[in-house]
């Protein structure tokens, strides 16, 4: 049987297949530190599980939801939204899925015609433009700087008349990158000017460190809200991947649509887990801090141990959010004699036990992306086995 030209064209997600292997050697009884997957290490806060343990005690948890959510999950949503960032969603314009992941996959499904193009600013998240793909749409690369920053002029250079909106996902994964407010309105502007919808992906906007501050699309001009469309969930801040609860906020046109996609897709997200999320959103805020301050000293410790590795260099500079560094290792790939950060990772995982994902993942070859978002005590193992390869590789090319 043939399939499907959409279907042939996509890549398997690089971090889950890096993680899948290292979780075989894992179960074959190998030492794998696996710094390669984007998933806090800390528990669901304890109010949130409650919150879940109640909705089955009480029966709530077992019937279907209304496809788009419950309507208490679309509320704390919108009050957590407007506590934020001062902006006001009426629940019709809030859309819940099974993870930002989901909401992400049933926008493009519900925006995108035929070839319509979607730019993706480089570094981009690895489902980005296979989601694009899935939908029949064209994922189009737009070039950075050196700090992996870009205008409303880099936007230009690749519009063409088929494009139909831009990926803006700030703090950036694999980055850690964060756009100021100057450089969000004058992308915005652009978005509206030549009728681009910006969907802006905020799913690490609590994930903050050393002072940084991070400015939502929703805080700038109210009259360009019509070109945007949030995507956000429970994953990242409270430590819910698992749960699987994510959201799309934005025009009514588009969240009907989608929720009329969604009602033949999957149903509803599960009962559970939006009883839990219902908790996440409106609950104690405490854990969140007290899982920022954790992944703040991680970061603080592990970025100087990697910028000083023989060939990593960190063009971009210090992370200001995310969990995750995104060193250029252009100058280790010749020391070491790999062709190219496939070759580099493939071998550090097989020969170091150390899992990472290469940065063709993400539109920038030579780059490779490494989470710290597990305990230190691994993180300072996995540098110690880094540092080792390093010397071991750099002393056989030496020969």
């Amino acid at each position: 049987m043939e399939l499907s030209r959409k279907v042939m064209q996509v890549q398997p997600s690089a971090t889950l297949k890096i993680s899948a292997t290292a979780k075989q050697m894992m179960a074959d009884g190998v030492d794998v530190i696996n710094l390669g997957i984007g998933e806090p290490d800390f528990q669901t806060p304890d109010n949130i599980k409650q919150a879940a343990i109640d909705s089955i005690q009480n029966g709530q948890a077992s019937f279907y939801t209304p496809a788009t959510g419950l309507p208490a999950l679309k509320q704390a949503i919108s009050q957590r939204i407007e506590a934020d960032h001062h902006y006001h969603f009426d629940p019709n314009q809030i859309v819940v899925t099974d993870g930002a992941k989901m909401a992400l996959f049933t926008l493009f499904q519900v925006i995108l015609n035929p070839d319509d193009e979607v730019l993706l600013p480089v570094p981009y998240w690895v489902s980005y433009s296979e989601q694009v793909k899935l939908a029949g749409g064209v994922p189009v690369e737009v070039s950075t700087d050196e700090q992996l920053r870009f205008t409303a002029a880099d936007l230009e250079a690749q519009r063409t008349p088929k494009t139909k909106a831009l990926v803006l996902n700030s703090p950036q994964n694999p980055s850690g990158l964060v756009f100021s407010r100057a450089e969000l309105t004058a992308i915005v502007n652009w978005t509206v000017e030549h009728d681009v919808l910006v969907i802006a992906d905020e799913i690490y906007e609590k994930l903050l460190y050393n002072g940084n501050e991070f400015t939502s699309v929703l805080e700038l001009d109210d009259a360009n809200m019509d070109h945007v469309v949030l995507i956000n969930g429970v994953s990242k801040a409270y430590s819910m991947t698992g749960w699987r609860i994510g959201y799309a906020a934005g025009p009514q046109t588009i969240m009907a649509k989608m929720g009329v996609v969604l009602g033949h897709a999957a149903s509803n997200p599960a009962a559970v887990s939006q009883y839990a999320a219902i908790e996440a959103f409106s609950g104690d805020q405490s854990s969140v801090e007290t899982m920022r301050q954790g992944f703040e000293a991680r970061l603080n410790e592990l970025y100087p141990l990697i910028e000083r590795l023989p060939g990593f260099k960190m063009p971009a500079g210090k992370p200001a959010g995310a969990f995750y560094l995104f060193p250029d290792i252009t100058e280790a790939l010749r020391l070491t004699g790999y062709a190219d950060a496939p070759a580099f990772v493939t071998a550090v995982l097989l020969e170091a036990h150390v899992g990472l994902v290469p940065g063709e993942a993400f539109g920038m070859p030579g780059c490779l992306r490494l989470s710290y978002a597990t305990d230190i005590d691994s993180l300072r193992e996995a540098h110690r086995r880094l540092q080792k390869f390093m010397t071991e590789k750099i002393a056989e090319q030496a020969k």
